[in-house]
């Protein structure tokens, strides 16, 4: 990542399809406090275009968002 920003709990969602995904990011967040950061690995298309978005939409914070390598992508959000 291009962020010295670590995450405080870590999901990797690839191969998780929508709307499974975000149901999946819901539930970490239902055990994290806020200020608390979630990493994630989502794959390409539905995934990356779907999930952060409607985490910003409930009022959270998108920090970073990179693809990796394997066409996969690494996000971290900041729990409102």
């Amino acid at each position: 990542m291009t962020t010295t920003t670590t995450a405080d709990v870590f999901q990797d969602l690839r191969g998780v399809g929508c709307p499974m995904n975000l149901v999946k990011t819901k539930v970490a967040f239902s055990k994290m406090q806020s200020g608390q950061i979630l990493g994630l690995i989502l794959d390409n298309g539905p995934p990356i275009n779907n999930v952060p978005r409607s985490v910003v939409r409930e009022g959270h914070e998108v920090l970073a968002q990179e693809q990796l390598g394997d066409g996969a992508w690494s996000v971290l959000i900041r729990k409102a």
